[in-house]
């Protein structure tokens, strides 16, 4: 089992900027690749970034290329997700996920993912 606790989330306004943490326990973070999903209301849940275990590969979905990073420490068991420019619909809760099994890939479907946090929510709004 990972477990996995998000943090970071909150209210901002449009064109500010958020870092979402996520803490890793239970076995070993390194092997696995791990991602951040979101889900706005009334919407199918999405993924945002990814990144495979060795920080080589990384996926954005397009409408957050250029503004969000993705990046994981692998000794300290976190990845982490910075936000910049922030718009309305970016609204939504996050989550972080981490690979069903050890893997050098990176991957983008849910149901690549077997371990979940309980979420975060972030909401841009003036």
């Amino acid at each position: 089992q990972v477990q996995l606790v998000e943090s970071g989330g909150g209210l901002v306004q449009p064109g500010g900027s958020l870092r979402l943490s996520c803490a890793a326990s239970g076995r070993t973070f390194s092997v696995y690749a791990m991602g951040w999903f979101r889900q706005a209301p009334g919407k199918e849940r999405e993924a945002v970034a990814a990144i495979s275990r060795s920080h080589d590969s990384t996926y954005y979905t397009d409408s957050v290329k250029g503004r969000f990073a993705i990046s994981r420490d692998n000794a300290k068991n976190m990845m982490y997700l910075q936000m910049n420019s922030l718009k309305p619909e970016d609204t939504a809760v996050y989550y972080c996920a981490a690979g069903r099994r050890p893997s050098p890939r990176v991957y983008t479907q849910i149901s690549d993912y077997g371990f979940w946090g309980q979420g975060t929510q972030v909401t841009v709004s003036s």
